[in-house]
């Protein structure tokens, strides 16, 4: 989501980075910049006026423009007034309640509130037992799906009653939740093409019995400034508590992140980052607004790979690293790790400096179809084909080619990626440390102008 506007933000930096002394029409200048970016970005005016006139006050400032690097100065502050736009780190819900502690998801009909009900009852059940209910009676299936999303996380919904109006299912959602023990419960309230007083009036009356101890607005980061005037209608009407912004990993311009919170006074909450049930995170400030400046985030793909990447795999494939010893099985499960963590792109933008590289590795041919495609690959070889690929010949790569639906070619490259792979984890396991460092200067990460295909690891 942030992407266009990390690459105008960067350029600017660039520029100032590379002085090494700035002068109030430099800043001048790059405040200029820095605005027509953030408009771009579709982030608020009044936002947008406010933010530059802060950074503008500070950058100003003698300790700035006497500073030995003037330009990381300016680039600290705008990261600090970043973090003040998007709010302090409110993604924590509250619990201190009798339970249950009633969830109240809103949300306009598209904006993705059913998925996201079931995404935060996955990230909530790893501490707590909670359970799903579907006040929806008016969009065809929509308590079925709620039924099945619940099934697919391994939790609990409430049975679907036919003909039961919404705040007889609240009810009946209040006493089940009581009698069965539950910490939480999540209500999916049904929503509508565009606010309106029925709408408004149908919340009012849930709110009345559930009392609930928070009200989600779930919004979708693809209407921009649309969802800040949705925001402000919610809040006015219901006192909403968060902001859950969904599809941010869309084409989105980022505005929606940046200003829904200084317009509607609600914080943002968490983000749905995919399509996936486990895509899924808490919105942290600070974090975001390293994304925004290409800083990376490291501390959430820690989290992430922490959370995703299988523990016994990974110890599988460090002793095997030890040995030197590395098969087309060791592939496979290292590209299935990847794709555990999300999008190539996703991962990228976490790592400190390499989002400034993300279109040159889509266009060098290496990304998620890659990796997928890569993965069929190696899935349509025989297990002896695997474990030994000295064997593969002409014939075998043809058989194998037209079981992934791929050329020939495409089946050789593999096969050099993985025997210099092999050959990586062959010197490790014989040399150690000084093995280790022999890999890196012969893969080195920083240099990936040109033959990046066989640069990097999958």
């Amino acid at each position: 989501m942030f992407e266009n506007l990390t690459d105008k933000l960067g350029s600017v930096f660039a520029k100032i980075t590379s002085r090494g002394v700035l002068n109030e029409k430099d800043i001048d200048e790059a405040m200029r910049e820095i605005r027509v970016a953030l408009l771009e970005a579709d982030v608020a005016l009044p936002v947008v006026k406010e933010f530059i006139a802060k950074v503008k006050e500070q950058a100003l400032g003698e300790k700035v423009i006497r500073s030995i690097q003037p330009g990381q100065m300016v680039i600290k502050i705008v990261h600090d007034e970043l973090v003040k736009v998007l709010g302090a780190d409110e993604s924590s819900l509250n619990f201190n309640v009798v339970p249950p502690a009633v969830i109240l998801m809103t949300g306009l009909q598209g904006s993705g509130k059913t998925t996201t009900s079931a995404k935060l009852a996955k990230m909530l059940g790893k501490k707590r037992k909670v359970m799903l209910a579907s006040l929806d009676v008016y969009r065809p299936a929509a308590q079925e799906q709620l039924a099945q999303l619940a099934d697919q996380i391994g939790g609990s919904s409430l049975p679907i009653v036919q003909w039961q109006k919404p705040l007889e299912i609240t009810r009946r959602a209040l006493d089940a939740a009581k009698k069965g023990g539950y910490d939480v419960l999540i209500l999916d309230s049904a929503g509508r093409l565009h606010i309106d007083n029925d709408l408004m009036n149908e919340l009012v009356e849930v709110k009345k019995i559930a009392t609930p101890a928070e009200i989600l607005l779930v919004a979708d980061a693809m209407m921009g400034q649309d969802a800040c005037n949705v925001a402000k209608e919610f809040n006015e009407k219901l006192g909403v508590t968060g902001i859950v912004l969904t599809r941010i990993d869309g084409s989105s311009r980022a505005g929606a992140a940046l200003s829904m919170r200084m317009v509607a006074q609600v914080p943002v909450k968490f983000l749905g980052t995919g399509e996936k049930i486990d895509e899924f995170e808490e919105f942290h400030p600070d974090r975001i607004a390293g994304r925004i400046l290409g800083q990376g985030d490291v501390i959430s793909l820690v989290e992430n790979a922490i959370e995703k990447i299988d523990r016994e795999e990974a110890d599988k494939m460090a002793q095997q690293m030890m040995k030197g010893k590395f098969d087309l099985d060791d592939l496979l499960s290292q590209l299935r790790q990847i794709q555990k963590l999300g999008s190539l792109g996703g991962i990228m933008s976490m790592i400190p400096g390499m989002s400034k590289f993300k279109n040159q590795i889509e266009n060098a041919g290496i990304g998620d179809n890659l990796i997928k495609k890569q993965e069929a690959i190696i899935l349509s070889m025989t297990k002896l084909e695997r474990k030994s690929p000295d064997v593969i010949k002409a014939s075998r790569k043809k058989r194998i080619a037209a079981g992934a639906g791929v050329e020939v070619h495409e089946v050789n490259k593999l096969l050099k990626q993985y025997e210099q792979m092999a050959g990586m984890m062959k010197k490790f396991g014989n040399g150690g440390l000084s093995g280790m460092m022999s890999m890196m200067k012969k893969f080195p990460m920083g240099n990936l102008h040109g033959g990046m295909g066989n640069r990097f690891p999958f």
